[in-house]
């Protein structure tokens, strides 16, 4: 069932595209590629959407393996993802598929890869923690980071295959110089743009749960069963989406 999708160019050639309010994607076209990071829950055709915003060959990346941001995959006729993330994803598609659905093969993307779209880069850095295969991709001549589910304003780190929030501090310390390589983030639930201070203010809230500072946490029910929520600050004065952020954790997966 075909949903409304919502189109904004976020500067030249840079578009966020917000189906349903459910899940984000963006489309990032350089001067001989184009590139469609995630494909989310293909209510629409993407295809389609895409090829009247540019005329570029696309490679399609998904950040992750949740159902939200891999749908959509099933209007290409290839899609990239971490190796890592990949038994999952194809756990979430087989109902699809058991349908009638069908949908393309995956190949590897890996830490450390580059996409070169022509004046424009994709920098791949893989971050274990909201899935075990959760990649970030910069592109420094923008200073842009797409962090799809892995940095957001509500990370859900409570589901069966996120690793431990120790282990996802860890990860994520390694990555903070990032934060001198872009400005901004563009996450997997966006409808605009965050500073990047909200990569380190993820990791103190993560910081923050491991050392116990639980006193404003609160019950956080979701469809697989109850949950914590720990609430995290962000700086004043930097451009966030939202003031309120925190994240969803279950206390057998914290170190």
């Amino acid at each position: 069932m075909e949903k409304k999708l919502n189109i904004k160019e976020l500067r030249k050639d840079l578009f966020l595209l917000d189906e349903a309010g459910e899940s984000t994607g963006y489309l990032l076209v350089g001067e001989k590629k184009a590139c469609l990071i995630d494909t989310m829950m293909g209510y629409n055709n993407l295809k389609k959407v895409v090829e009247e915003l540019t005329d570029k060959p696309v490679i399609v990346v998904n950040t992750h393996c949740h159902p939200d941001h891999i749908f959509g995959n099933v209007y290409f006729e290839k899609v990239y993802i971490n190796p890592k993330d990949k038994d999952e994803a194809l756990f979430f598609l087989a109902d699809k598929e058991a349908k009638g659905q069908k949908f393309p093969p995956f190949v590897d993307i890996n830490h450390g890869d580059i996409i070169d779209l022509g004046g424009r880069t994709l920098k791949i850095y893989e971050l274990s923690g909201h899935t075990k295969g959760g990649i970030l991709l910069l592109c420094p001549e923008e200073r842009i980071l797409f962090t799809g589910d892995s940095i957001n304003h509500h990370l859900w780190m409570q589901l069966p295959n996120c690793i431990t929030i120790k282990e996802f501090a860890e990860n994520l310390e390694k990555l903070l110089f990032l934060e001198n390589e872009a400005d901004i983030i563009l996450h997997g639930h966006g409808k605009d743009y965050d500073d990047i201070s909200l990569l380190s203010s993820v990791l103190t809230g993560a910081k923050e749960i491991i050392a116990g500072e639980n006193q404003k946490d609160g019950p956080y029910k979701y469809f697989g069963g109850d949950a914590f929520y720990h609430p995290f600050e962000v700086p004043e004065g930097k451009h966030f989406q939202q003031a309120d952020s925190g994240i969803c954790y279950v206390k057998e997966k914290i170190k």
